[in-house]
């Protein structure tokens, strides 16, 4: 001990509250024992460890082979506020008797339970050195304020993050007496590798379970708001049952709150039933593989947001119990939730995902550093704290809520006039879109299109905004497994055999998805718009040509050669105009942009197409609106063309409820409004009995193409299957 000055074996006093400090503690404890030649150790246990109700924990201590030197009961019974103070007090009164009797050099104090800031005032009050594991963490609840209360009062500090030195820096504390060593826990943890886990599965779960097919519960009271986390629980319980996995429910600790919470479990019935096993404790060694090889660990224990992180398992973090804890990507948080719903869905999100195993919190080298840190402690300096004040860095968590707001899709849409790029929110908000004409070449569009995307990626950050993946709508015939147009239509030159997917997921190393621009109109109104909830519906695109999308039992139709859903191109009369495709007589050579426009410059060069009230200048092409504005001046001639386009596109309609028999049917497009009373005229002439009282509505969505587009994105992404 030359190097601290001290003469002799410093005697260090480690006491224990509750099974969750315990596992912390405990490594400490080991690596102190193998050291006699530099230390004495006196066992301390008090707390929820000595009740019956919460396991008689106190036995595992034994079972360590550690002497335990002085067993205090301080626990008052009642789980409330009042039983917590006055648990604080019992143990305030019976301390000093054990502090002047074992005269330690140092106490080692962990956390921040209302126990532990009774040994710290003790042992403060008293002259003792006291060691704080993980001080200048961020939590929730009352827990935030006795840690930082605790820090103030002990002496040296160990802390898990730098997130945490930085908060005990600028929460005035001397940077020479805290040691960033990391969790203890993750020292076992890390080298935790037990073959035979089957065996700890089954005798906790059932023989029947399976690796990675089970959930691990434990929730704890939030002793600033008990009815809320009551409300809390008891959705959870819900959420879990309508879950209907196999789930360990560990019972909740000591905590003002703790006995309403065990009503509410037997209430519903959690310990007769079958897909429940609710349990008063687990030894930590057995718990760790629990949650190793757990399909998803719910709840709000700091073990879930710390210790679960090592093994990458899936993690629900429920309300604000842990609300400021540094977290791996693992941890989604549900803050709130006024129904089961939001935990049900957290639930479909998390449970079987695997993530990368996180160390924010140890590296496994913890012990070692403690134990150095323990024997540079000169006795011989005074116990009088130094100060500073510097900045304090924070942290940032995820949280559902926040998740649903910024996750995002970006949408491209490639028209024949212009190339569209759009980033769109989880609720089909576009939060910023990009246009540019849409170059002749494929080497120009390409790079213009990777160009666009780059940008709006860049700028997806600084609106905060995580960019799922990329979806692009297309006109053509697409292969939507290859991300390939195979065949486009003649208003997008050199488009054809086009592998759209590579050079993007190369460029901005996200999923890309792309599909014909019919079939995202439908996918828009699936997720956005009116066909959402709709098992079977179809979607026309009134536009420069006809397209659609066939949505049957939710899911989209694209058919055996991915031509379905091809409705421009039903004949609707056998001596028809000639259409683009090569045949005659299509809706798309009657009633899209192009055909309209054919029509308005074979009248205007007639002079049949101006009517009193309008004017066309001479550098503006005549078009389809040209001729809609005639017709609502009065010109007979293009009401005339008008009434034949609508009927076209109504006797279309009329064949695809004979096909298909769809309960909606969504005319979508520029010109989707001025065709539908037509329409509806031709379904109630034209159609069987049947099928006359199908809606037909008009679309309510300003941009179903990326709106479309990006729906591929989210749909995919967020979606789980079981």
């Amino acid at each position: 001990m030359e190097k601290n000055g001290n003469n002799r074996k410093l005697r260090v006093c480690v006491a224990t509250c509750n099974r969750a400090d315990y596992s912390k503690l405990a490594p400490i404890m080991f690596g102190i024992k193998t050291e006699p030649e530099f230390f004495e150790l006196d066992v301390v246990v008090l707390g929820s460890h000595l009740i019956d109700d919460y396991g008689n924990t106190y036995r595992m201590i034994e079972q360590d082979d550690f002497d335990i030197n002085t067993r205090l009961h301080t626990i008052v019974r009642g789980e409330d506020e009042a039983a917590m103070v006055e648990s604080v007090g019992l143990a305030l009164v019976k301390l000093p008797d054990v502090l002047n009797r074992l005269k330690p050099d140092i106490m080692i104090v962990h956390g921040d339970r209302f126990d532990a800031l009774a040994l710290a005032t003790s042992a403060a009050l008293m002259n003792i050195r006291i060691l704080h594991i993980e001080g200048g963490e961020v939590s929730g609840t009352i827990d935030d304020s006795i840690r930082h209360a605790i820090t103030k009062l002990a002496h040296y500090h160990v802390c898990c993050t730098r997130s945490a030195e930085q908060h005990l820096i600028s929460m005035c504390e001397d940077h020479d007496r805290i040691l960033l060593a990391g969790c203890p826990s993750y020292d076992k943890l890390l080298s935790a590798k037990n073959k035979d886990y089957m065996s700890i599965i089954r005798m906790w779960l059932g023989d029947d379970v399976k690796c990675k097919d089970y959930i691990v519960a434990l929730q704890h009271p939030v002793t600033t708001d008990i009815k809320h986390s009551i409300k809390m629980f008891e959705l959870t319980l819900d959420a879990l049952i309508s879950f209907n996995k196999r789930t360990l429910v560990l019972f909740p600790n000591i905590d003002a709150g703790s006995k309403e919470m065990v009503r509410v479990m037997r209430k519903k019935g959690i310990e007769h039933h079958p897909n429940f096993r609710a349990v008063k404790h687990v030894p930590f060694d057995q718990f760790i593989q629990l949650v190793a090889h757990a399909g998803c660990m719910i709840g709000n224990s700091s073990c879930g947001v710390r210790e679960v992180g090592a093994f990458g398992t899936p993690v629900i973090n429920l309300g604000t119990r842990q609300i400021g804890r540094e977290t791996g990507e693992n941890v989604l948080h549900v803050r709130d939730a006024d129904t089961q719903d939001k935990i049900l869905q957290a639930l479909h999100l998390q449970f079987g995902k695997q993530y990368p195993c996180s160390k924010i919190y140890g590296d496994g080298n913890a012990v070692p550093r403690i134990l150095k840190f323990l024997k540079s402690i000169d006795l011989q300096e005074p116990l009088q704290k130094k100060f500073c004040f510097p900045p304090v860095k924070e942290s940032i968590s995820q949280d559902i809520d926040h998740i649903l707001e910024t996750l995002s899709a970006l949408a491209v849409d490639l028209g024949g006039t212009n190339l569209r790029v759009a980033i769109v929110s989880m609720k089909g908000e576009i939060v910023k879109k990009y246009t540019q004409f849409n170059p002749k070449t494929y080497e120009e569009r390409i790079n213009l299109i990777l160009q666009m995307c780059v940008e709006a990626a860049t700028e997806a950050v600084k609106l905060n905004c995580r960019i799922l993946g990329v979806g692009i709508s297309t006109g053509g015939r697409v292969n939507p497994q290859e991300g390939i147009v195979l065949h486009s239509t003649k208003l997008i030159q050199e488009w054809n055999s086009v592998d759209l997917r590579t050079p993007l997921s190369d460029t901005l190393h996200l999923p890309v998805w792309v599909d014909n621009d019919g079939n995202c109109a439908a996918m828009a109104e699936r997720k956005f718009g009116q066909g959402k909830g709709q098992e079977n519906f179809v979607t026309l695109i009134t536009g420069t040509g006809i397209g659609g999308g066939i949505i049957h039992q939710h899911e989209l139709i694209h058919g055996s050669s991915f031509c379905a859903a091809e409705l421009g191109h039903l004949v609707v009369s056998l001596d028809g105009p000639d259409c683009s495709c090569g045949s005659h007589g299509c809706i798309e050579a009657y009633a899209s942009g192009m055909a309209l426009q054919r029509e308005a410059k074979k009248l205007h060069d007639e002079d049949l197409l101006l009517v009193e009230g309008m004017s066309v200048p001479k550098d503006e092409a005549v078009g389809a609106l040209h001729l809609i504005q005639a017709a609502k001046l009065g010109n007979a001639k293009a009401q005339s063309i008008l009434r034949t386009a609508g009927t076209a596109l109504g006797l279309g309609v009329v064949n695809i409820l004979h096909t298909m028999n769809p309960s909606l049917v969504i005319l979508s497009g520029v010109l989707a409004s001025h065709y539908i009373h037509i329409v509806k005229d031709v379904i109630r002439q034209q159609a069987l009995s049947s099928v006359q009282d199908v809606d037909v509505v008009v679309s309510d969505l300003a941009d179903p193409a990326l709106l479309g587009a990006a729906s591929m994105v989210l749909d995919y992404t967020t979606r789980r299957i079981h």
